[in-house]
Protein backbone atom coordinates (compact mmCIF):
# COMPACT_ATOMS: atom_id res chain seq x y z
CA UNK A 1 0.00 0.00 0.00
CA UNK A 2 1.34 3.41 -0.99
CA UNK A 3 0.31 6.54 0.91
CA UNK A 4 -0.58 9.71 -0.98
CA UNK A 5 -0.49 13.27 0.32
CA UNK A 6 -2.85 16.12 -0.49
CA UNK A 7 -0.31 17.36 -3.03
CA UNK A 8 -0.48 14.00 -4.78
CA UNK A 9 3.07 12.88 -3.99
CA UNK A 10 3.61 9.28 -2.93
CA UNK A 11 5.21 7.86 0.19
CA UNK A 12 6.49 4.32 0.25
CA UNK A 13 5.50 2.44 3.41
CA UNK A 14 8.32 2.12 5.89
CA UNK A 15 9.02 0.60 9.27
CA UNK A 16 11.06 3.68 10.25
CA UNK A 17 8.11 5.45 11.86
CA UNK A 18 9.57 7.16 14.94
CA UNK A 19 11.93 10.09 14.32
CA UNK A 20 12.61 10.68 18.00
CA UNK A 21 11.47 10.30 21.60
CA UNK A 22 12.28 12.61 24.47
CA UNK A 23 11.45 13.45 28.05
CA UNK A 24 11.77 17.09 29.14
CA UNK A 25 11.54 18.62 32.60
CA UNK A 26 9.10 21.40 33.51
CA UNK A 27 11.58 24.05 32.32
CA UNK A 28 11.91 22.45 28.87
CA UNK A 29 15.36 20.99 29.53
CA UNK A 30 16.25 17.57 28.21
CA UNK A 31 16.16 14.71 30.68
CA UNK A 32 16.45 11.96 28.08
CA UNK A 33 16.22 12.04 24.29
CA UNK A 34 16.88 9.76 21.35
CA UNK A 35 16.67 10.74 17.69
CA UNK A 36 16.65 8.04 15.05
CA UNK A 37 16.77 9.85 11.69
CA UNK A 38 20.13 11.48 10.94
CA UNK A 39 18.46 13.71 8.30
CA UNK A 40 16.07 15.19 10.89
CA UNK A 41 17.72 17.31 13.57
CA UNK A 42 21.21 15.88 13.00
CA UNK A 43 23.07 17.90 15.65
CA UNK A 44 22.59 18.17 19.39
CA UNK A 45 22.30 21.95 19.04
CA UNK A 46 19.41 21.59 16.56
CA UNK A 47 17.76 18.94 18.74
CA UNK A 48 17.89 21.14 21.85
CA UNK A 49 16.56 24.16 19.93
CA UNK A 50 13.71 22.01 18.60
CA UNK A 51 12.99 20.66 22.10
CA UNK A 52 12.87 24.21 23.53
CA UNK A 53 10.48 25.29 20.76
CA UNK A 54 8.38 22.14 21.23
CA UNK A 55 8.16 22.72 24.97
CA UNK A 56 7.21 26.39 24.54
CA UNK A 57 4.38 25.39 22.18
CA UNK A 58 3.06 22.53 24.32
CA UNK A 59 3.65 23.15 28.04
CA UNK A 60 0.46 25.20 28.43
CA UNK A 61 -1.55 23.54 25.68
CA UNK A 62 -4.40 21.19 26.37
CA UNK A 63 -3.95 19.11 23.21
CA UNK A 64 -2.08 15.85 22.67
CA UNK A 65 -0.66 16.45 19.20
CA UNK A 66 1.16 19.23 17.36
CA UNK A 67 2.74 19.66 13.93
CA UNK A 68 6.07 21.43 14.34
CA UNK A 69 8.93 21.94 11.90
CA UNK A 70 7.65 19.19 9.60
CA UNK A 71 7.20 16.65 12.39
CA UNK A 72 4.08 15.19 13.97
CA UNK A 73 4.61 15.31 17.72
CA UNK A 74 2.40 13.58 20.28
CA UNK A 75 2.91 14.38 23.93
CA UNK A 76 1.78 13.82 27.47
CA UNK A 77 2.68 15.63 30.67
CA UNK A 78 2.81 14.49 34.26
CA UNK A 79 3.76 16.66 37.26
CA UNK A 80 7.18 17.98 36.22
CA UNK A 81 7.89 15.84 33.14
CA UNK A 82 6.81 16.02 29.51
CA UNK A 83 6.94 12.93 27.28
CA UNK A 84 7.19 13.35 23.48
CA UNK A 85 7.22 11.03 20.47
CA UNK A 86 7.98 12.49 17.04
CA UNK A 87 7.27 11.13 13.57
CA UNK A 88 7.24 12.53 10.05
CA UNK A 89 4.46 14.88 9.00
CA UNK A 90 2.65 12.14 7.05
CA UNK A 91 2.83 9.57 9.86
CA UNK A 92 -0.29 8.09 11.41
CA UNK A 93 -0.73 9.86 14.75
CA UNK A 94 -2.50 6.85 16.27
CA UNK A 95 0.63 4.77 15.83
CA UNK A 96 2.73 7.54 17.39
CA UNK A 97 0.20 7.78 20.22
CA UNK A 98 0.53 4.04 20.90
CA UNK A 99 4.32 4.48 21.16
CA UNK A 100 3.82 7.41 23.53
CA UNK A 101 1.42 5.39 25.68
CA UNK A 102 3.90 2.49 25.76
CA UNK A 103 6.69 4.88 26.79
CA UNK A 104 4.66 6.59 29.50
CA UNK A 105 3.13 3.42 30.94
CA UNK A 106 6.50 1.60 30.91
CA UNK A 107 8.17 4.47 32.76
CA UNK A 108 5.23 4.62 35.16
CA UNK A 109 5.53 0.91 35.97
CA UNK A 110 9.33 1.10 36.27
CA UNK A 111 9.00 4.04 38.66
CA UNK A 112 6.22 2.32 40.63
CA UNK A 113 3.65 4.95 39.52
CA UNK A 114 5.79 7.72 41.03
CA UNK A 115 6.52 9.53 37.76
CA UNK A 116 8.48 12.65 38.67
CA UNK A 117 11.87 14.14 37.81
CA UNK A 118 13.78 12.94 40.89
CA UNK A 119 12.54 9.34 40.64
CA UNK A 120 13.23 9.26 36.90
CA UNK A 121 16.80 10.49 37.42
CA UNK A 122 17.34 7.87 40.14
CA UNK A 123 16.17 5.14 37.71
CA UNK A 124 17.53 6.60 34.48
CA UNK A 125 19.32 3.38 33.53
CA UNK A 126 16.06 1.39 33.51
CA UNK A 127 14.23 4.17 31.62
CA UNK A 128 16.99 4.18 28.98
CA UNK A 129 16.55 0.44 28.57
CA UNK A 130 12.80 0.98 28.13
CA UNK A 131 13.52 3.50 25.34
CA UNK A 132 15.63 0.84 23.61
CA UNK A 133 12.98 -1.86 24.07
CA UNK A 134 10.28 0.34 22.53
CA UNK A 135 12.14 1.60 19.48
CA UNK A 136 15.33 0.72 17.63
CA UNK A 137 16.56 3.04 14.92
CA UNK A 138 13.04 4.38 14.38
CA UNK A 139 11.44 0.94 14.08
CA UNK A 140 8.80 0.20 16.72
CA UNK A 141 9.76 -3.02 18.50
CA UNK A 142 7.07 -3.25 21.17
CA UNK A 143 4.12 -1.27 22.48
CA UNK A 144 3.07 -3.50 25.38
CA UNK A 145 4.24 -1.85 28.63
CA UNK A 146 4.35 -5.12 30.60
CA UNK A 147 6.65 -6.87 28.11
CA UNK A 148 8.81 -3.73 27.81
CA UNK A 149 9.18 -3.53 31.59
CA UNK A 150 9.83 -7.27 31.75
CA UNK A 151 12.86 -6.81 29.53
CA UNK A 152 13.96 -3.41 30.85
CA UNK A 153 13.62 -4.04 34.58
CA UNK A 154 16.98 -4.47 36.18
CA UNK A 155 17.28 -7.64 38.21
CA UNK A 156 20.48 -6.99 40.08
CA UNK A 157 20.30 -10.25 42.02
CA UNK A 158 20.55 -12.12 38.68
CA UNK A 159 23.38 -9.97 37.31
CA UNK A 160 26.98 -10.85 38.20
CA UNK A 161 28.81 -8.13 40.12
CA UNK A 162 31.20 -7.47 37.22
CA UNK A 163 28.29 -6.70 34.87
CA UNK A 164 26.35 -4.37 37.20
CA UNK A 165 26.30 -0.62 36.72
CA UNK A 166 27.65 1.67 39.42
CA UNK A 167 24.07 2.76 40.18
CA UNK A 168 23.04 -0.88 40.72
CA UNK A 169 25.99 -1.58 43.01
CA UNK A 170 25.35 1.57 45.08
CA UNK A 171 21.66 0.72 45.28
CA UNK A 172 22.50 -2.77 46.55
CA UNK A 173 24.89 -1.34 49.14
CA UNK A 174 22.30 1.20 50.34
CA UNK A 175 19.63 -1.50 50.64
CA UNK A 176 21.95 -3.91 52.45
Amino acid sequence: MVHTTMEGSLFEPTLYIVKGMCILDNDGNRVLAKYYDKNVLPTTKEQKAFEKNLFNKTHRANAEIIMLEGLTCVYKSNLNLFFYVMGSSHENELILQSVLNALYESVSILLRRNVDWRTLIDNLDAVMLAFDEICDGGVILDSDPMSIVGRAALRTEDVPLGEQTVAQILNNIMNF
